[in-house]
Protein backbone atom coordinates (compact mmCIF):
# COMPACT_ATOMS: atom_id res chain seq x y z
CA UNK A 1 0.00 0.00 0.00
CA UNK A 2 2.91 2.37 0.67
CA UNK A 3 4.54 1.79 -2.74
CA UNK A 4 1.66 3.05 -4.87
CA UNK A 5 2.09 6.77 -4.09
CA UNK A 6 5.83 6.44 -4.79
CA UNK A 7 5.16 4.78 -8.15
CA UNK A 8 2.59 7.44 -9.01
CA UNK A 9 5.12 10.16 -8.17
CA UNK A 10 7.75 8.46 -10.32
CA UNK A 11 5.34 8.21 -13.25
CA UNK A 12 4.44 11.90 -12.90
CA UNK A 13 8.11 12.87 -12.65
CA UNK A 14 9.17 10.83 -15.71
CA UNK A 15 6.15 12.07 -17.67
CA UNK A 16 7.10 15.64 -16.82
CA UNK A 17 10.71 15.06 -17.85
CA UNK A 18 9.59 13.45 -21.11
CA UNK A 19 7.20 16.21 -22.14
CA UNK A 20 9.54 19.02 -21.08
CA UNK A 21 12.32 17.34 -23.05
CA UNK A 22 10.05 16.92 -26.08
CA UNK A 23 9.01 20.59 -25.89
CA UNK A 24 12.67 21.63 -25.64
CA UNK A 25 13.62 19.50 -28.66
CA UNK A 26 10.76 20.92 -30.75
CA UNK A 27 11.70 24.49 -29.77
CA UNK A 28 15.32 23.93 -30.71
CA UNK A 29 14.20 22.32 -33.99
CA UNK A 30 12.18 25.41 -34.90
CA UNK A 31 15.17 27.65 -34.21
CA UNK A 32 17.44 25.39 -36.26
CA UNK A 33 14.99 25.41 -39.20
CA UNK A 34 14.90 29.23 -39.09
CA UNK A 35 18.69 29.42 -38.95
CA UNK A 36 18.95 26.93 -41.82
CA UNK A 37 16.61 29.02 -43.99
CA UNK A 38 18.55 32.19 -43.18
CA UNK A 39 21.87 30.49 -43.92
CA UNK A 40 20.51 29.15 -47.22
CA UNK A 41 19.38 32.63 -48.35
CA UNK A 42 22.33 34.59 -46.96
CA UNK A 43 25.02 32.24 -48.30
CA UNK A 44 23.60 32.43 -51.83
CA UNK A 45 22.49 36.05 -51.88
CA UNK A 46 25.19 37.96 -50.00
CA UNK A 47 27.54 37.95 -53.00
CA UNK A 48 25.01 39.92 -55.04
CA UNK A 49 24.38 42.65 -52.48
CA UNK A 50 26.09 45.89 -53.42
CA UNK A 51 25.25 49.58 -53.68
CA UNK A 52 24.59 49.18 -57.38
CA UNK A 53 22.23 46.27 -56.73
CA UNK A 54 20.25 48.37 -54.24
CA UNK A 55 20.27 51.67 -56.13
CA UNK A 56 20.09 50.74 -59.83
CA UNK A 57 17.13 49.80 -61.98
CA UNK A 58 16.92 46.34 -63.58
CA UNK A 59 18.06 45.97 -67.16
CA UNK A 60 18.89 43.37 -69.80
CA UNK A 61 15.68 41.41 -69.17
CA UNK A 62 16.37 41.73 -65.44
CA UNK A 63 19.58 39.70 -65.66
CA UNK A 64 21.62 42.79 -64.77
CA UNK A 65 21.17 45.99 -62.81
CA UNK A 66 19.47 46.26 -59.46
CA UNK A 67 16.18 46.24 -57.59
CA UNK A 68 15.66 49.91 -56.69
CA UNK A 69 12.16 50.25 -58.26
CA UNK A 70 11.00 47.01 -56.65
CA UNK A 71 12.46 48.03 -53.29
CA UNK A 72 10.75 51.43 -53.31
CA UNK A 73 7.50 49.92 -54.57
CA UNK A 74 7.46 47.42 -51.69
CA UNK A 75 8.01 50.18 -49.13
CA UNK A 76 5.19 52.21 -50.70
CA UNK A 77 2.81 49.25 -50.49
CA UNK A 78 3.73 48.52 -46.87
CA UNK A 79 3.35 52.16 -45.83
CA UNK A 80 0.03 52.87 -47.54
CA UNK A 81 -1.59 49.53 -46.68
CA UNK A 82 -0.70 49.89 -42.99
CA UNK A 83 -1.77 53.54 -42.99
CA UNK A 84 -5.20 52.38 -44.16
CA UNK A 85 -5.57 49.11 -42.26
CA UNK A 86 -4.09 49.92 -38.84
CA UNK A 87 -6.49 52.70 -37.73
CA UNK A 88 -9.53 50.89 -39.14
CA UNK A 89 -8.51 47.59 -37.56
CA UNK A 90 -7.82 49.18 -34.16
CA UNK A 91 -11.16 51.03 -34.17
CA UNK A 92 -13.00 47.86 -35.19
CA UNK A 93 -11.28 45.93 -32.40
CA UNK A 94 -12.24 48.65 -29.89
CA UNK A 95 -15.86 48.47 -31.01
CA UNK A 96 -16.01 44.67 -30.78
CA UNK A 97 -14.46 44.49 -27.31
CA UNK A 98 -15.61 47.70 -25.64
CA UNK A 99 -18.94 48.66 -27.18
CA UNK A 100 -20.71 45.67 -28.71
CA UNK A 101 -22.80 43.60 -26.31
CA UNK A 102 -22.53 39.83 -26.10
CA UNK A 103 -25.08 38.45 -28.50
CA UNK A 104 -25.77 37.54 -32.07
CA UNK A 105 -24.26 40.70 -33.58
CA UNK A 106 -20.96 40.27 -31.75
CA UNK A 107 -20.79 36.57 -32.60
CA UNK A 108 -21.57 37.38 -36.22
CA UNK A 109 -18.78 39.99 -36.37
CA UNK A 110 -16.27 37.54 -34.88
CA UNK A 111 -17.36 34.77 -37.23
CA UNK A 112 -17.02 37.00 -40.30
CA UNK A 113 -13.62 38.24 -39.11
CA UNK A 114 -12.41 34.66 -38.72
CA UNK A 115 -13.78 33.75 -42.15
CA UNK A 116 -12.10 36.78 -43.69
CA UNK A 117 -8.74 35.76 -42.26
CA UNK A 118 -9.10 32.32 -43.84
CA UNK A 119 -9.74 33.54 -47.39
CA UNK A 120 -6.78 32.77 -49.72
CA UNK A 121 -4.75 35.79 -50.73
CA UNK A 122 -5.36 35.19 -54.42
CA UNK A 123 -9.09 35.67 -53.80
CA UNK A 124 -8.28 39.04 -52.24
CA UNK A 125 -6.35 39.82 -55.40
CA UNK A 126 -9.30 38.98 -57.64
CA UNK A 127 -11.65 41.00 -55.43
CA UNK A 128 -9.26 43.97 -55.43
CA UNK A 129 -9.03 43.83 -59.21
CA UNK A 130 -12.82 43.70 -59.57
CA UNK A 131 -13.55 46.47 -57.04
CA UNK A 132 -10.62 48.87 -56.97
CA UNK A 133 -9.09 48.40 -60.41
CA UNK A 134 -12.24 48.03 -62.53
CA UNK A 135 -15.35 49.21 -60.65
CA UNK A 136 -13.83 52.22 -58.84
CA UNK A 137 -11.59 52.83 -61.86
CA UNK A 138 -8.37 53.23 -59.90
CA UNK A 139 -6.61 51.13 -62.50
CA UNK A 140 -3.56 49.02 -61.74
CA UNK A 141 -1.98 51.33 -59.19
CA UNK A 142 -0.31 51.58 -55.80
CA UNK A 143 -3.63 52.76 -54.35
CA UNK A 144 -5.49 49.67 -55.57
CA UNK A 145 -2.73 47.37 -54.35
CA UNK A 146 -2.54 49.09 -50.95
CA UNK A 147 -6.31 48.88 -50.43
CA UNK A 148 -6.26 45.19 -51.31
CA UNK A 149 -3.38 44.49 -48.92
CA UNK A 150 -5.17 46.53 -46.25
CA UNK A 151 -8.22 44.27 -46.56
CA UNK A 152 -5.93 41.26 -46.32
CA UNK A 153 -4.36 42.43 -43.05
CA UNK A 154 -7.52 43.78 -41.38
CA UNK A 155 -8.62 40.51 -39.67
CA UNK A 156 -5.24 40.06 -38.02
CA UNK A 157 -5.18 43.64 -36.69
CA UNK A 158 -8.79 43.39 -35.45
CA UNK A 159 -8.21 40.13 -33.57
CA UNK A 160 -4.90 41.32 -32.09
CA UNK A 161 -6.52 44.56 -30.90
CA UNK A 162 -9.46 42.68 -29.42
CA UNK A 163 -7.22 40.27 -27.50
CA UNK A 164 -4.99 43.13 -26.32
CA UNK A 165 -7.99 45.01 -24.93
CA UNK A 166 -9.27 41.85 -23.24
CA UNK A 167 -5.96 41.50 -21.41
CA UNK A 168 -6.45 44.87 -19.67
CA UNK A 169 -7.77 44.25 -16.15
CA UNK A 170 -11.37 45.36 -15.66
CA UNK A 171 -10.32 47.09 -12.46
CA UNK A 172 -8.67 49.88 -14.48
CA UNK A 173 -11.97 50.57 -16.24
CA UNK A 174 -13.99 50.42 -13.01
CA UNK A 175 -11.57 52.76 -11.27
CA UNK A 176 -11.85 55.28 -14.09
CA UNK A 177 -15.65 55.08 -14.08
CA UNK A 178 -15.67 55.54 -10.31
CA UNK A 179 -13.77 58.80 -10.73
CA UNK A 180 -16.48 60.07 -13.09
CA UNK A 181 -14.71 59.48 -16.42
CA UNK A 182 -16.78 58.69 -19.48
CA UNK A 183 -16.43 55.45 -21.44
CA UNK A 184 -14.67 57.21 -24.33
CA UNK A 185 -12.24 58.98 -22.00
CA UNK A 186 -11.53 55.70 -20.19
CA UNK A 187 -10.76 53.94 -23.46
CA UNK A 188 -8.52 56.76 -24.74
CA UNK A 189 -6.63 57.55 -21.54
CA UNK A 190 -6.62 54.29 -19.59
CA UNK A 191 -7.33 51.20 -21.68
CA UNK A 192 -5.58 52.02 -24.95
CA UNK A 193 -2.23 53.13 -23.42
CA UNK A 194 -2.05 49.84 -21.50
CA UNK A 195 -3.06 47.68 -24.48
CA UNK A 196 -1.15 49.58 -27.17
CA UNK A 197 2.18 47.72 -26.80
CA UNK A 198 0.35 44.47 -27.55
CA UNK A 199 -1.65 46.09 -30.35
CA UNK A 200 1.68 46.91 -32.03
CA UNK A 201 2.20 43.13 -32.28
CA UNK A 202 -0.68 43.03 -34.76
CA UNK A 203 1.04 45.73 -36.78
CA UNK A 204 4.29 43.73 -36.82
CA UNK A 205 2.56 40.54 -37.96
CA UNK A 206 0.60 42.44 -40.61
CA UNK A 207 3.73 44.05 -42.02
CA UNK A 208 5.37 40.64 -42.23
CA UNK A 209 2.43 39.24 -44.17
CA UNK A 210 1.90 42.24 -46.46
CA UNK A 211 5.56 42.54 -47.42
CA UNK A 212 5.70 38.98 -48.75
CA UNK A 213 2.35 38.73 -50.58
CA UNK A 214 2.46 38.23 -54.33
CA UNK A 215 -1.05 37.21 -55.44
CA UNK A 216 -2.93 40.38 -54.31
CA UNK A 217 -0.50 42.78 -55.99
CA UNK A 218 -0.25 40.59 -59.09
CA UNK A 219 -3.81 41.61 -60.06
CA UNK A 220 -3.84 45.17 -58.73
CA UNK A 221 -0.54 47.00 -59.04
CA UNK A 222 2.60 44.95 -59.72
CA UNK A 223 4.41 45.61 -62.99
CA UNK A 224 6.51 42.94 -64.70
CA UNK A 225 9.22 45.40 -65.73
CA UNK A 226 9.06 49.10 -64.85
CA UNK A 227 12.58 50.50 -64.42
CA UNK A 228 11.50 53.84 -62.90
CA UNK A 229 10.13 55.06 -59.61
CA UNK A 230 6.39 55.81 -59.35
CA UNK A 231 5.50 59.48 -59.04
CA UNK A 232 2.03 59.02 -57.52
CA UNK A 233 -0.20 56.41 -55.91
CA UNK A 234 -2.18 56.14 -59.14
CA UNK A 235 0.73 54.51 -60.98
CA UNK A 236 1.89 50.91 -61.13
CA UNK A 237 5.03 49.82 -59.33
CA UNK A 238 7.40 46.91 -59.12
CA UNK A 239 7.48 44.94 -55.86
CA UNK A 240 10.08 42.62 -54.39
CA UNK A 241 7.85 39.50 -54.02
CA UNK A 242 6.66 39.63 -57.63
CA UNK A 243 10.12 40.61 -58.87
CA UNK A 244 11.55 37.61 -57.02
CA UNK A 245 9.00 35.32 -58.65
CA UNK A 246 9.73 36.71 -62.11
CA UNK A 247 13.51 36.43 -61.99
CA UNK A 248 13.36 32.99 -60.35
CA UNK A 249 10.98 31.46 -62.91
CA UNK A 250 11.19 33.51 -66.10
CA UNK A 251 14.85 34.42 -66.38
CA UNK A 252 16.50 34.00 -69.75
CA UNK A 253 19.86 33.20 -68.16
CA UNK A 254 19.54 31.01 -65.06
CA UNK A 255 23.20 31.44 -64.12
CA UNK A 256 22.68 35.20 -63.82
CA UNK A 257 19.12 35.40 -62.52
CA UNK A 258 19.40 32.75 -59.78
CA UNK A 259 21.94 34.73 -57.65
CA UNK A 260 19.82 37.87 -58.19
CA UNK A 261 16.78 35.94 -56.96
CA UNK A 262 18.58 34.99 -53.75
CA UNK A 263 19.81 38.57 -53.37
CA UNK A 264 16.26 39.88 -53.76
CA UNK A 265 15.01 37.38 -51.17
CA UNK A 266 17.75 38.48 -48.76
CA UNK A 267 16.82 42.15 -49.19
CA UNK A 268 13.15 41.31 -48.56
CA UNK A 269 14.06 39.46 -45.36
CA UNK A 270 16.24 42.37 -44.21
CA UNK A 271 13.39 44.84 -44.83
CA UNK A 272 11.01 42.72 -42.75
CA UNK A 273 13.60 42.41 -39.97
CA UNK A 274 14.29 46.16 -39.91
CA UNK A 275 10.59 47.07 -39.88
CA UNK A 276 9.91 44.50 -37.16
CA UNK A 277 12.85 45.83 -35.13
CA UNK A 278 11.50 49.36 -35.40
CA UNK A 279 8.00 48.20 -34.43
CA UNK A 280 9.44 46.30 -31.43
CA UNK A 281 11.30 49.42 -30.31
CA UNK A 282 8.06 51.35 -30.63
CA UNK A 283 6.23 48.71 -28.60
CA UNK A 284 8.91 48.78 -25.89
CA UNK A 285 8.71 52.57 -25.80
CA UNK A 286 4.95 52.56 -25.15
CA UNK A 287 5.34 49.71 -22.64
CA UNK A 288 7.94 51.73 -20.71
CA UNK A 289 5.63 54.74 -20.65
CA UNK A 290 2.85 52.59 -19.18
CA UNK A 291 5.23 51.27 -16.48
CA UNK A 292 6.37 54.80 -15.61
CA UNK A 293 2.76 55.84 -15.05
Amino acid sequence: MIEFPEKADQIKRWSQIFFFGLARILSISIILILLLILYFIVSRGISVISWEFLSAAPKESMTQGGIMPALVGTLYLIFWSMLIAFPIGVMAGIYVNEYSQDGRIKRFIKMMTNNLSGIPSIVFGLFGMALFVNYLNFGASILAGSLTLALLSLPLIIRTTEESLKSVDQGFRNGSYALGASKLYTIRKVVLPIAFPNIITGLILSIGRVSGETAPILFTCAAYFLPKLPSSVMEQCMALPYHLYVIATSGTDVAKTRPMAYGTALVLIIIVLIVNLFANLLRNYFASKVKMK
